[in-house]
């Protein structure tokens, strides 16, 4: 059984109506949609931020037809996102299947992503819950000026420390404190709760950006090697941010500038890898991802044992030593 499947076990019955209610959510009259929308369900990845809801749910109360509405919601404008995101960054690929804009177009992937986006608000006016939609159109609102402000200083590559936890925040931590309040909110936890396991949430995310930034640096279990994409699509990221801080001025031009370089030989990025090795890039965010783990833990420690709260725990812990 993989890690995922264990850690899913007090939820499993609702994953598998979860299935059946958000495939419900998408259906339309149209030929065209239902065709892509059964590409989208059959190409899901694993689905982590319902089971964010349902675990988070689960721990606080009763798991009921809110909850389901709460990780549906969540997971139409999730996937919204990301068939906006590979418009934006025309890509043809997402999970190792063809994205919709590569298989349909732009202005057909651009319009699902409008209908996905529109169902979600749909299914939460139909059933009046305003207080999860505000959670998740926060959450949104968020993603869109973490990506704006990426890009406007992705052009000057001018990225200190403090911005990247700003943009890896409202990118990606602020989905993932959604998924957990919203769980908290459908099964009506207190206050002090829901903010606790919005702090969780942010914290869990954080740690979850930087292990995948890691990837960037440390060698990968398909090829043994690390996989520099980032550094190829001239991303910085915490480990290069904060070395650029430990160099001199001439070392900082010339990393900008093999940055900047249009095209790069494996040469060039496995040297650019083995100096930010050097000077402590790498060990320095492992640290950093380490302190956001043990923040979220911490969080999880106030509440009473359960079957939910062990999952979670496990979640954190698979975040940090995960693969891919």
């Amino acid at each position: 059984m993989s890690k995922l499947n264990t850690i899913k076990q007090p939820i499993s019955k609702e994953m598998a109506d979860f299935q059946v209610f958000f495939k419900s959510t998408m259906k339309s009259t149209t030929p065209l949609l239902d065709i892509i929308t059964r590409f989208i369900l059959r190409t899901k990845g694993k689905q982590m931020r319902p089971m964010l809801v349902f675990l988070s749910a689960g721990m606080h109360g009763k798991i009921n037809d809110a909850t389901h509405h709460a990780a549906a919601l969540i997971e139409l404008m999730h996937t919204a996102t990301l068939t906006h995101d590979d418009v934006v960054d025309d890509s043809n690929f997402r999970r190792g299947f063809f994205s919709i804009n590569a298989l349909w177009k732009n202005k057909i992937a651009v319009l699902i992503g409008d209908y996905l986006l529109a169902r979600g608000l749909l299914l939460s006016v139909k059933h009046k819950q305003y207080h999860l939609l505000e959670v998740v159109s926060k959450a949104v609102d968020e993603m869109s000026q973490g990506e704006l402000l990426q890009i406007e200083k992705a052009r000057k590559l001018n990225i200190d420390e403090a911005v990247y936890f700003k943009i890896i925040e409202q990118k990606t931590a602020a989905l993932i404190a959604a998924c957990v309040k919203a769980g908290a909110i459908s099964v009506n936890a207190p206050e002090n709760t829901v903010e606790a396991m919005e702090q969780f949430g942010l914290k869990l995310g954080m740690a979850f950006q930087i292990k995948d930034d890691l990837f960037d640096y440390e060698p990968n279990g398909i090829t043994g090697k690390p996989s520099g994409n980032d550094i190829k699509e001239k991303k910085m990221t915490l480990p290069l941010i904060h070395v650029k801080n430990l160099l001199s001025a001439k070392e900082r031009r010339q990393i900008l500038r093999l940055i900047k370089k249009k095209r790069k030989t494996k040469k060039e990025v496995l040297n650019l890898i083995q100096l930010v090795d050097k000077h402590g890039g790498i060990t320095y965010a492992r640290q950093k991802m380490e302190e956001y783990k043990n923040g979220a833990i911490d969080i999880l420690k106030q509440f009473p044992e359960s079957e939910y709260k062990n999952s979670l725990l496990e979640i954190v812990e698979y975040t940090v030593s995960r693969k891919k």
